[in-house]
């Protein structure tokens, strides 16, 4: 899956996004 992070698409983001 794919979530949008500031407007942009990041696949498996979810860690990324908790991450960052």
């Amino acid at each position: 899956f794919a979530i949008r992070e500031g407007g942009r698409t990041v696949g498996a983001g979810v860690v990324s996004k908790i991450t960052e």
